[in-house]
């Protein structure tokens, strides 16, 4: 039998994942990654620590499967998307940390891009909107104040990327400085439409055209794995961001079909099709992971602090010991007994977008306890993520589609029944968890395994996709209503 590796760059952790053809989990490796934060709202990686875990990890899992480099027809990489960094290429050492998606210090030269009138230009050829999240302003920062960055990247010899150009880039040793269009359409200077870097956008921002990796289909030859790392030479044949790659491994490949990942974020993706959809609601239009050049969209919401309210929860407050711990804390109380945890600890995402918000707890009161607090951090995930759907509904109404009829569901944090069915009630549809649940490295599994022949078609793919359990509402709908009022509220409360 063949196998095919899919690397997992995560913002928490690096992850490698070895599939059998069918998408069964065969052997997995993980490393925690640690976190940098030099200042408040400042978010950093070592790249190089990236690099050694990635590699530890596909190594621990080739080995716990018990096979050889020889036995996989391909690899595939998915990652953290705009987390951004630059290197130089003669010596491969990065300039600078890499800054990770959550850091805002580049929010000064997005108001600067509001305040000159670009906000509308960037969002017809990218579907986003201006903000700190999105890697080019990011790279602006690290060309502006890493001292001798702007001479080399005019000399052309410095690279950017987000992870998996990184990854590529070392497992290829330098031979491949590429990205997928998932990927791209991350940055903020890659128009969607059309699938190539912007020249207007790379001027608008002062970046180098040298500077960018060349775009690939998400489907397709990143070049070959050095067969010094693993033992032998792996074709690299799929790669997507994170959560574009969960899509696919969902076997979401329709307009109208949709899913949320509970990470260290929340991040609900809709498909669109070939439909560039631009919402009234706060979402964002964002590339689809794609098998030919031919473009195709989602509509995507972000949650800044989804499962990171639990780590929160354990090293902030030490009200848990491990994470493991919260759903037993949180079930210790039949409900939050009125307190709402607005986690906007880097501001919040969609459909808010509120850069200045920071967190909130209300509702205490002296009956209050940490437990209460356990149960109200974790239906904020969920309250977090019915505003995203909600306002993905309002915009398939306006734009003559269907509804979503169901959420499928994935990530770490949606092995918790009590916020599965919390979510399901909230929403009123039913909430599907998968058989296999490592749905992003799935993702790039299914990629790399379509450009390299070991599937046929997407068709094939949603065959084998299979549900675990499904989540069905059970709360009125006009309690549910209440309850997303209150939420609200307590949203509002978080700007000053």
């Amino acid at each position: 039998m063949t196998y095919l590796l899919a690397l997992d760059q995560g913002t928490s952790s690096c992850r490698s994942i070895v599939f059998s053809p069918n998408g069964q989990t065969v052997a997995m490796a993980q490393k925690e990654l640690p976190q940098i934060y030099p200042q408040p709202g400042w978010v950093e990686h070592d790249a190089l620590e990236i690099w050694r875990l990635q590699l530890a990890t596909a190594r621990e899992a080739l080995a716990q499967a018990g096979i050889s480099a020889q036995q996989v027809t391909a690899l595939g990489i998915t990652n953290q998307r705009e987390t951004t960094l630059v290197w130089n290429r003669k010596t491969g050492q990065p300039v600078h940390h890499a800054i990770v998606w959550q850091d805002r210090r580049a929010e000064p030269t997005c108001a600067e891009l509001r305040a000159r009138g670009l906000s509308d230009t960037i969002r017809a050829k990218t579907g986003l909107l201006v903000d700190a999240y999105f890697s080019g302003t990011k790279l602006k920062w690290i060309l502006d104040h890493v001292p001798g960055a702007r001479a080399l990247a005019a000399n052309g010899e410095l690279a950017f990327g987000t992870m998996d150009s990184w990854l590529i880039w070392q497992l290829t040793e330098g031979r491949v400085h590429a990205t997928d269009v998932s990927n791209a359409s991350r940055t903020m200077l890659f128009n969607v439409r059309t699938n190539q870097w912007d020249d207007e956008l790379l001027a608008a921002l002062d970046i180098p055209a040298n500077l960018m990796p060349v775009v690939q289909p998400s489907a397709s030859h990143f070049g070959e794995v050095s067969s010094t790392l693993l033992g032998h030479a792996i074709p690299i044949g799929g790669v997507a961001g994170d959560q574009q790659s969960a899509l696919f491994g969902q076997a979401c490949f329709s307009a109208g079909m949709a899913k949320n990942t509970y990470g260290t974020g929340c991040f609900m993706l809709m498909h669109t099709g070939r439909n560039f959809q631009t919402s009234a609601n706060g979402l964002i239009t964002t590339s689809a992971a794609q098998v030919t050049t031919q473009p195709e969209f989602a509509l995507e919401g972000s949650v800044f602090v989804g499962g990171a309210v639990v780590q929160w929860l354990r090293d902030g407050l030490q009200a848990i010991q491990s994470s493991a711990q919260v759903q037993a804390l949180a079930e210790s109380v039949p409900d939050s007994g009125g307190v709402m945890v607005v986690p906007a600890f880097t501001g919040l995402g969609a459909p808010y977008w509120k850069p200045e918000a920071r967190g909130s707890i209300t509702g205490l009161t002296r009956g209050s306890t940490l437990a209460h607090i356990a149960r109200a951090s974790l239906e904020s995930i969920a309250y977090q993520s019915a505003a995203l759907l909600l306002a993905m509904g309002r915009d398939a109404v306006s734009a003559g589609s269907a509804e979503v009829s169901e959420l499928r569901v994935d990530g770490g944090a949606c092995v918790n029944d009590l916020l599965m069915q919390f979510q399901a009630d909230l929403l009123g549809i039913p909430v599907v968890r998968p058989l296999v649940t490592e749905t992003t490295a799935l993702g790039a599994a299914y990629l790399t395994g379509l450009s390299t022949g070991v599937y046929k078609s997407t068709a094939e793919l949603s065959e084998l996709w299979r549900a675990e359990r499904r989540f069905i509402p059970t709360m009125a709908r006009s309690r549910a209503q209440e309850l997303m009022a209150t939420w609200e509220h307590a949203v509002a409360q978080t700007v000053l």
